[in-house]
């Protein structure tokens, strides 16, 4: 009698079939939401705040956001963009309130794609 050896490994196969069914808009939005999540536990948002803060990471991961969500606003609908829209620029405030010696007005992570952010 032999048994069916068990692997850890992904099934790529199953993978790609998943990931074919599942709409655009809801891969953007999930990538938008992953990066928005990354970027708040950087910034130290979140229940351990200090353990896991680094202004460097955060700042790419809020500049990625921003260009993810200024490259993919018109193919997503104002429906799910807004409410991104509004999470990143409350990432880039809390980056801005964060910094020890802040960014210029338009040189924030994001910026470049949003133009500048106040408080």
């Amino acid at each position: 009698m032999s048994e069916t050896p068990h692997t850890d490994s992904p099934d790529f196969d199953d993978m790609t079939r998943d990931i074919a069914e599942v709409p655009a808009v809801e891969v953007i939005v999930t990538v938008a939401v992953n990066l928005m999540s990354a970027a708040a536990v950087k910034l130290g948002l979140t229940e351990d705040g200090e353990a896991h803060k680094d202004l460097d990471e955060a700042r790419k991961l809020v500049h990625a956001l921003a260009g993810l969500l200024d490259a993919g606003a018109t193919e997503i609908s104002s429906f799910h963009a807004a409410p991104l829209r509004d999470g990143l620029k409350s990432l880039q405030l809390a980056f801005r309130e964060a910094s020890i010696i802040p960014d210029e007005p338009g040189q924030g992570p994001g910026e470049k794609y949003t133009g500048p952010v106040y408080g």
